[in-house]
């Protein structure tokens, strides 16, 4: 199911394709931290990130029927384990990955919550990639673009194989490529790492305890 939706999603996003993006210095935003940006919360409500200021953050583009869905679970045992120590994660429901995210927000928001028993912010349901994306994405891609898949997850052959069949330029762009690539970002608000769903979870924690334990 997972690898039929990426294929679908890969030819629309080939034939709508205008100009890829990459990490030409013309597209970086003249926003200098995270805490420039604002996110909607599930009612619409604007939350300023500099809220969060002085925490290590984590931000998730998410869909809650992926096959990568179980890193909810993975997430939130981080999130127990490192809260406490100035850590948060923001969770950003995506649709426009194999329409893998139809619920509304709050049915969105109930689904985690009993399924994975999810404690971080959770916000509104949004777009991260093409002319509507969150400007927060705009800026987050614009800092740190895709480097590629992991060479030792079992899916990158196959991901690369069908991404290369939809569009030989792929790797040029810097756009999120699926659900639960993550964004860390330290203390000062700056963006550190990029993660492809394709990172072991156990590598993404190890990275974000040690910029938590800086």
């Amino acid at each position: 199911m997972l690898l039929a939706c990426i294929v679908l999603t890969l030819g629309l996003s080939a034939q709508d394709a205008k100009v890829c993006r990459n990490n030409n210095p013309k597209n970086k935003t003249t926003m200098k931290t995270v805490y420039d940006f604002t996110l909607q919360d599930k009612k619409g409500n604007e939350v300023s990130l500099s809220e969060y200021k002085g925490k290590v953050l984590l931000i998730v583009n998410t869909a809650t029927g992926c096959g990568f869905t179980p890193q909810y679970e993975e997430l939130e045992a981080i999130y127990g384990k490192l809260k406490d120590k100035g850590f948060e994660i923001l969770d950003v429901p995506c649709n426009q990955f194999g329409n893998q995210a139809p619920g509304t927000d709050d049915e969105i928001a109930q689904f985690c919550r009993m399924k994975f028993g999810t404690d971080f912010p959770q916000f509104k349901k949004s777009e991260v990639n093409g002319d509507g994306e969150l400007p927060l994405y705009t800026w987050l891609k614009s800092e740190k673009g895709f480097e590629g898949f992991d060479a030792d997850n079992k899916l990158t052959p196959l991901l690369e194989q069908m991404f290369d069949k939809a569009n030989p330029d792929w790797r040029k762009s810097a756009d999120i490529k699926w659900n639960f690539t993550k964004f860390l970002i330290d203390r000062e608000g700056n963006v550190v790492s990029r993660f492809e769903p394709t990172k072991d979870m156990a590598k993404v924690e190890a990275e974000v305890e040690k910029l938590v334990n800086k």
